[in-house]
């Protein structure tokens, strides 16, 4: 499995010839935005820095929303979640940049064996049906740039919550990025302990057999422009 990033919550994953896309944006958030065909295109909601489906080629498979989905050999689930706080009336929460929270939804893509979370802009701690609806999760793109989102402390704890074997940061400041509000990925790459070598990467390439075992990997990834 390679994993490559094209900042925002923009992730591309390939098993051989097979290719999901997360999250693919708009140019109008001053990134360029992803090129290239895909298999499936997850989107986690319907905002311009999420859902700019139109930039892959093909005849991509899109889900947008929960359910359970399987297409050649990749399986998706999609667990309904909000950019605000968790509460039993989620049309009442609040997103962090004080705005009524709208839809989110969680995606575990299992492939080659692996199961790999991207958690879209969640805005708060997991809830208990939450994290059981994840399982074992061996790869975790989590949110860490704050204001729409959970911040770099909040995601410590999800992380705490969820404890995947790797993690990669993701929605947060990078040059270029217009929402200007969102944190850096330093003050979380200090708290979590980031190896040096593993900052700043262009991909990463996983096998489940090399997964960590015991203490986690995290690897900060350069914008793939």
């Amino acid at each position: 499995m390679i994993i490559t990033w094209y900042g925002q919550s923009c992730f591309r994953i390939q098993s051989g010839e097979l290719v999901v896309v997360t999250d693919p944006f708009s140019k109008d958030i001053g990134l360029k935005p992803p090129t290239g065909q895909a298999d499936i295109i997850t989107i986690s909601h319907d905002h311009d820095d999420h859902n700019n489906i139109g930039v892959i080629k093909g005849d991509p498979f899109v889900i947008d929303g929960p359910g359970e989905y399987s297409l050649k050999g990749i399986s998706v689930i999609g667990i309904p979640s909000t950019h605000g706080e968790n509460t039993e009336d989620p049309a009442s929460a609040k997103a962090t940049a004080g705005e009524v929270s709208d839809d989110n939804t969680i995606y575990v893509i299992e492939m080659e064996g692996m199961r790999v979370c991207h958690l879209g802009d969640q805005g708060a701690k997991l809830t208990n049906d939450q994290i059981e609806a994840l399982g074992d999760i061996d790869v975790l793109f989590i949110p860490i740039g704050g204001t729409y989102t959970i911040n770099a402390d909040e995601a410590l704890n999800v992380i705490g919550q969820i404890e995947p074997r790797v993690i990669i940061p993701m929605h947060y400041q990078i040059d270029g990025l217009k929402m200007k509000e969102l944190a850096k990925v330093d003050t979380f790459a200090k708290e979590i302990g980031c190896k040096k070598e593993n900052m700043n990467v262009a991909k990463v390439t996983l096998k489940k057999k090399m997964l960590p075992e015991g203490d986690n990997e995290v690897y900060i990834l350069t914008h793939n422009s």
